[in-house]
């Protein structure tokens, strides 16, 4: 999968979890740039990218994550 496949999928998640239709995400999109992203969003929106990509994040990974792209550069490490 390509990492432009990859950043669509996870908007896309995104999209649906935050429930926020015209969502538009890039490598620079932090929690602080998205109203609806909070602490608890922030779980429910790992465990539906898990579940939407058929991987598992450890918590250092989740940790390390400062915006969508270390997100999606995660992702596709385990693709």
């Amino acid at each position: 999968m390509e990492r432009d496949d990859i950043l669509a999928k996870v908007q896309e998640v995104f999209r649906d979890e935050l429930e926020v239709e015209d969502l538009v995400l890039t490598d620079e999109t932090t929690a602080d740039d998205v109203e609806e992203w909070d602490s608890l969003s922030h779980v429910q929106l790992v465990v539906a990218l898990e579940k939407a990509f058929g991987i598992k994040f450890t918590s250092r990974e989740i940790l390390s994550w400062d915006n969508v792209g270390d997100l999606v550069d995660c992702i596709a490490g385990k693709m």
